[in-house]
């Protein structure tokens, strides 16, 4: 069924413009599927899809399938055009974006694959990370700067 419906997934979003979770649910209720919203936010993050800009100032979810290389370039593009501000307290860490760049961010910081990072929650505009400790937490902010500030 999870490989059915996530087949479908790509299928839709290759066919559509999808702009939101509630989107993709609809239309994978109306082809037949019963998700929730946790499901849909887990098959999000199973399959690596982002949002893209769209010709028309929207976003739209889109499949990452390109090389290692190429995507690394395209999340940390995505990470520095989309990062308002950064703040940290303790081991937790949260990152402003713009509206509806929180899922696309999280995808760069968790492709980051920094051992220190225990897990991190998108919503909208926010992203939460939770480090191991105070001093991981700091030193994941000035790596998360210098990617920012890189020319």
């Amino acid at each position: 069924m999870k490989i059915a419906r996530q087949t479908k997934i790509l299928e839709i979003i290759e066919n559509n413009n999808v702009e939101t979770q509630e989107d993709l649910a609809q239309m994978l209720r109306d082809e037949g599927f019963a998700v929730t919203q946790a499901t849909i936010s887990r098959d999000i993050r199973e399959l690596k899809l982002t949002k893209m800009a769209t010709e028309n100032g929207k976003q739209k979810y889109v499949s990452i399938t390109t090389t290692d290389a190429e995507v690394s370039e395209r999340l940390i593009r995505v990470f520095k055009d989309a990062v308002i501000k950064m703040d940290f307290a303790q081991n937790m860490i949260v990152i402003k974006t713009l509206n509806g760049m929180g899922m696309a961010v999280a995808v760069a910081v968790d492709n980051m694959e920094n051992s220190d990072i225990l897990g991190s929650i998108a919503g909208d505009d926010t992203v939460f990370c939770v480090a191991r400790t105070h001093s991981q937490a700091v030193e994941f902010i000035q790596k998360l700067n210098r990617i920012i500030n890189a020319e």
